[in-house]
C-alpha cells in the first residue's frame, strides 16, 4: 500500500546542527574588528546610501503595520504592501513645500542627442500631438 500524501511525519525530519557560540574573546575580537571597520570613509559612504533606505523601510513596517496583512495570499499580499508605498509617498509629497518656479526642463536622451546631430527632424511626442 503506498504512503498516504500529506506532511512527513516530524520523526523523519532531519536534524538540525548544533549552534557553534563565540567564545568570549572571539566575540570581543569579532566587535573590535567591525567597530574599526565602521570608521573607514569606505564603510561610511556604502553605510549612507542604506540608511536612507532603512528609515524608510522602518517607517513602512512599524509605522504603516507591513508586518501583519490585512489579505491572504501573496498576490494580495503584494497589492496591499503596493497600495501603502504608493500612499506613503503621496504623504510624503503632500507634506514638502509648493514651489513657484517650473522644475527644470529633463536632459535629452541618448536618442534625441543622436538625432540632434544627425539633423534628423524629431518627432512630435503623443503627449503634445493634441496641443
Amino acid at each position: 500500500m503506498p504512503p498516504l500524501p500529506g506532511p512527513r511525519p516530524v520523526h523523519h525530519l532531519p536534524r538540525k546542527p548544533p549552534h557553534r557560540r563565540l567564545s568570549p574573546r572571539e566575540l570581543r575580537d569579532l566587535q573590535l574588528r567591525v567597530r574599526a571597520e565602521q570608521q573607514t570613509p569606505e564603510w561610511k559612504t556604502r553605510y549612507a546610501v542604506r540608511s536612507g533606505a532603512e528609515g524608510t523601510v522602518n517607517e513602512f513596517a512599524h509605522g504603516h503595520g507591513m508586518r501583519r496583512c490585512r489579505y491572504r495570499g501573496q498576490d494580495k499580499v503584494h497589492l496591499q504592501h503596493v497600495l501603502t508605498a504608493i500612499a506613503l509617498n503621496i504623504e510624503r509629497l503632500s507634506g514638502l513645500p509648493a514651489t513657484e518656479e517650473a522644475p527644470p526642463p529633463r536632459r535629452p536622451t541618448a536618442f534625441q542627442t543622436y538625432l540632434d546631430q544627425h539633423e534628423i527632424p524629431r518627432p512630435k511626442s503623443w503627449r503634445t500631438l493634441g496641443t
